[in-house]
């Protein structure tokens, strides 16, 4: 017997289920909320340019990119003043004929105090492009000062995707103080998972903006307090000693090993070769910055008086052992421990890459074998030499694990190269007086002194001349870099030293070699000078970034005077192209029918010149022999 639905029953049913949607679909509406609201903010954020953009490559001029000069604020937040790499350009899309390296590392890295041209890295550009003239040499140097492998593993992908032919590294000094490093000011604590997310989630405005409210807050709670001063190096290490083996010397060995495991990993997926380099730094001249007593060890101090002792002995093997054992007590840790080296040379083994020993080859240049202020301008960043020094091994490893380019090189042997490499590099007399005065103005400050005995940097700092007084702006923070130069420039040439005046410019080239105006002013001065030959080198090198009338009316009359007449041809006439109103330009191109003896083209070209000059004099006497040489 079927049972009978009351109408009222059914209602009550379909009223029922009309009114109570699922539980799941209140749970997935309460999810999806606060992820909208995310949304939403990140894109209103993004809109109105909140925070800073951390995309890694920007594009200094069409077709090129440049490491993001802002990108260092996703690793510091405490300091006003944060550092920026040397701004290597390169091809935003990678040429066939294309070779192309990445430096790592960090102040020693770019180079310091001769930044942002000493480094090895500059060298190494060099001396590859004089040995490989067939292949376009890009050599990008990403290092910064006061970071360390927290910042390097962040920036590793974003090498990877622009195809790298080798990734150089030369890092680990600044492993504690460097940005986000267990004993830094800018310091998360020791958590290597934490901080890299941490790292990772700066690309969002929403975390930016959270962290800086919370950071605002904490500030008032704090009060204003006084900002640190100082060099970079006093104010990141805040006064954190460190003693050999304790809990946080070991948590930056286990941070460094983890970072650059995470690096050497993701270059070998990507079938990118990565040569590492072992630290040097000055042991013999370096008195320990911190000597303390603690965990039955000996004191840094005593441990250097030893070696020096030892050294006076002439017992050098001895010597070198304690000063080392010196330096890896000392508490204030800007110099790496020797521990580091091992952990280097370790990883080197585990991922069959190249290793480059700095810290041996310095040690066998040096006296005594044992590094001192012979290659290092204070504690551990060497003076030009040395960083000369370091781009020959770098070289010198990839020439033996074949990671140098493809196309042909010239026949010069490794001794030559380097020769020719060291005559060739770009350096200026003010860049000496700028390391100079960094060096000094980094003496003049903690650990190197107390706080209490540092002078005002107008006593430390006493130019002497013109070049000093531009160097001493520059220090100071009061000009630029490449504005210094181009004063220095500026100031030969009003003194008519043309050499000097010339390697100023070279200077700015090799750091800025796509502004035009430095290829111009070198030519129009060596042109004024009747230095055809040299002026046509600036020429050649600026029509290569960007042809123009100017370089191309003088490369076609150069080639002309060299009686090259299908040269000087093909540059006239694109001269032309850019600018048809120049009388000189169809003057000069009749000349080079005359030497073809092609009578008729040349009148009709001089002709031409004289419809735009009509009182132009050596035009009316060409085109008088030309008449009667075509009757």
């Amino acid at each position: 017997m079927t049972k009978k639905i009351k109408p009222s029953d059914s209602g009550k049913k379909s009223s029922a289920g009309a009114s109570k949607p699922p539980a799941a679909v209140f749970y997935i509406i309460s999810l999806l909320i606060p992820v909208f609201f995310f949304l939403l903010l990140e894109a209103g954020l993004r809109a109105f340019n909140y925070g800073y953009d951390y995309t890694q490559w920007v594009n200094p001029a069409k077709g090129l990119y440049v490491l993001n000069p802002d990108i260092a604020h996703k690793y510091f937040h405490d300091i006003q003043s944060v550092p920026y790499s040397n701004g290597d350009i390169f091809d935003e899309v990678k040429k066939p004929n294309a070779f192309r390296v990445f430096v790592l590392g960090e102040s020693s890295g770019a180079g310091y105090p001769y930044l942002p041209i000493g480094s090895f890295s500059r060298y190494l550009q060099r001396r590859l492009s004089i040995v490989y003239p067939e292949s376009k040499i890009e050599v990008v140097n990403c290092s910064m000062t006061a970071i360390n492998s927290y910042t390097l593993r962040d920036l590793v992908p974003g090498i990877l995707h622009e195809k790298p032919d080798a990734i150089l590294i030369y890092a680990g000094h600044n492993e504690y103080y460097g940005a986000l490093g267990v004993g830094s000011l800018e310091s998360f604590g020791a958590s290597r998972p934490l901080i890299n997310l941490v790292i990772y989630l700066e690309k969002f405005k929403t975390f930016q903006l959270l962290r800086n409210l919370i950071g605002s807050a904490a500030g008032l709670f704090a009060g204003t307090g006084q900002q640190p001063t100082g060099t970079l190096m006093s104010r990141m290490a805040q006064d954190q000693y460190i003693g050999l083996n304790s809990k946080v010397y070991r948590e930056g060995i286990e941070q460094f090993k983890g970072n650059m495991r995470d690096i050497l990993e993701m270059a070998s997926e990507n079938h990118v070769p990565v040569v590492l380099a072992t630290l040097a730094c000055n042991l013999k001249d370096q008195y320990p910055f911190v000597s303390v007593h603690e965990n039955g060890l000996p004191e840094a101090g005593k441990m250097f008086e030893q070696a020096k002792h030892s050294l006076a002995k002439k017992d050098w093997r001895a010597a070198d052992s304690l000063f080392r054992y010196a330096k890896d007590l000392d508490a204030l840790r800007f110099r790496a421990p020797t521990e580091m080296n091992a952990v280097i040379a370790s990883l080197a083994r585990e991922f069959h890459s190249p290793l480059v020993d700095v810290d041996s080859a310095f040690a066998a240049v040096s006296p005594d074998r044992i590094v001192g202020d012979n290659l290092m301008t204070d504690h551990l960043h060497p003076t030009l030499h040395g960083y000369q020094i370091i781009g020959d091994l770098f070289y010198g490893a990839m020439e033996t694990d074949r990671l140098l380019p493809n196309s042909k090189p010239i026949s010069l042997n490794d001794r030559q190269q380097d020769s020719i490499a060291v005559a060739a590099f770009p350096f200026a007399p003010i860049d000496s007086v700028i390391g100079k005065y960094r060096i000094k103005l980094l003496k003049n400050d903690w650990p190197y002194i107390s706080k209490k005995d540092k002078l005002p940097d107008g006593k430390v700092l006493q130019p002497r001349d013109h070049i000093d007084s531009i160097a001493y702006q520059l220090v100071e923070d009061k000009t630029n870099w490449d504005i210094a130069h181009r004063k220095a420039a500026e100031w030969y040439a009003s003194r008519n030293d043309v050499p000097s005046f010339l390697r100023e410019v070279d200077v700015l080239i090799s750091q800025y070699p796509i502004v035009i105006e430095y290829y111009d002013e070198a030519a129009k001065m060596l042109l004024e000078k009747k230095e055809y030959d040299k002026a046509y080198v600036y020429l050649a090198k600026r029509n290569e970034v960007q042809p123009g009338a100017f370089t191309t009316k003088w490369m076609g009359i150069i080639n002309l005077y060299r009686h090259h007449p299908a040269d000087a041809e093909k540059y006239l006439n694109q001269s032309i192209v850019f600018d048809g109103n120049d009388s000189q330009v169809w003057y000069d191109l009749a000349g080079v029918y005359v030497e073809e003896k092609n009578y008729q083209k040349a009148l009709e070209v001089t002709n031409k010149a004289l419809e735009l000059s009509p009182h132009y004099v050596d035009a009316l006497a060409l085109r008088a022999k030309l008449q009667e040489a075509v009757k």
